[in-house]
C-alpha cells in the first residue's frame, strides 16, 4: 500500500505541474462593456469552431486535468487515512 500511495502521489505532482502551465498558457477573455450591450454573436463560424483551436484545446485540457487534479486529490486522502 506504502508503493500505491507513491504513485498516486508522484502522479498528483504531475498533473499539478502541467494544470499550472496549461492555466498559464491561456489567454484572458475580457469583455468589455460594448459586448455586453451588444451582445456576442455566436453564429459565426470561429464560433463553431472554437473547440478546434488552440485555445480550445488548451481549455478542454485544462478541464479534463482539473478533474483528474480532484480525483488523485480524493483518492490521496482516503490512501492516506488508511
Amino acid at each position: 500500500m506504502e508503493i500505491a500511495k507513491y504513485i498516486v502521489l508522484v502522479i498528483y505532482i504531475i498533473v499539478c505541474i502541467a494544470l499550472i502551465i496549461l492555466a498559464t498558457m491561456q489567454n484572458n477573455k475580457k469583455s468589455g462593456a460594448s459586448e455586453t450591450i451588444m451582445g456576442s454573436s455566436t453564429n459565426n463560424f470561429y464560433e463553431q469552431n472554437k473547440g478546434r483551436t488552440k485555445q480550445g484545446k488548451l481549455k478542454r485540457w485544462t478541464i479534463i486535468l482539473g478533474i483528474v487534479f480532484v480525483i488523485l486529490a480524493i483518492v490521496l486522502g482516503i490512501l492516506y487515512l488508511v
